[in-house]
C-alpha cells in the first residue's frame, strides 16, 4: 500500500501524479471514459486555456502512452470534434478494426522472422536473388 501510495506522488508515468489530479479534480469536470479505463475531462472554464477554448484532459490507465487513445477521443482532445464521443460518438464503419495502442517494447511487439526475439530461426533462402555487381 505505500508503495502505491509513493508511486501515486511520484510517477506522472503511471498515470497521473496526486498533483495532477487535484488540480484536474479541482478545475475540470469529467466528460468520459474510453474502454481502456482512460478518463477524459474539460475545464469548467478557460482560465487556464491558450485561446478561447477550454482546456481538455485525458488521465491514463496505466501506463502514460499517447497512443493509448482511441480515435474518437483524439478528435475531441485536438478539438477536431466539438462534441464528446459520449454525446456525438463516431460512426462505425465495417471495414474498421479496433484500436490497438503502440506494442514496441512489449511482449506482443511484432518481431519479423529470423529476428533474435522471434526464436532467431530465418527462413532458408530460395536461391531467387541475383547480387548486383557494378559494370
Amino acid at each position: 500500500m505505500f508503495l502505491k501510495v509513493l508511486k501515486a506522488i511520484f510517477s506522472w508515468w503511471n498515470g497521473a501524479s496526486l498533483g495532477v489530479r487535484a488540480t484536474i479534480a479541482r478545475r475540470a469536470v469529467l466528460v468520459g471514459q474510453d474502454d481502456y479505463g482512460n478518463r477524459y475531462f474539460e475545464a469548467r472554464d478557460n482560465k487556464d486555456s491558450y485561446d478561447s477554448r477550454k482546456r481538455r484532459y485525458v488521465i491514463y490507465r496505466g501506463y502514460a502512452e499517447a497512443s493509448k487513445v482511441p480515435a474518437e477521443w483524439h478528435g475531441w482532445l485536438r478539438f477536431t470534434f466539438d462534441q464528446p464521443p459520449t454525446v456525438d460518438p463516431l460512426p462505425r464503419r465495417a471495414w474498421e478494426k479496433d484500436h490497438l495502442p503502440n506494442m514496441t517494447g512489449t511482449i506482443h511487439a511484432w518481431t519479423p522472422p529470423g529476428s533474435i526475439a522471434n526464436q532467431g530461426v530465418r527462413p532458408h533462402a530460395t536461391g531467387d536473388y541475383q547480387a548486383w555487381t557494378p559494370e
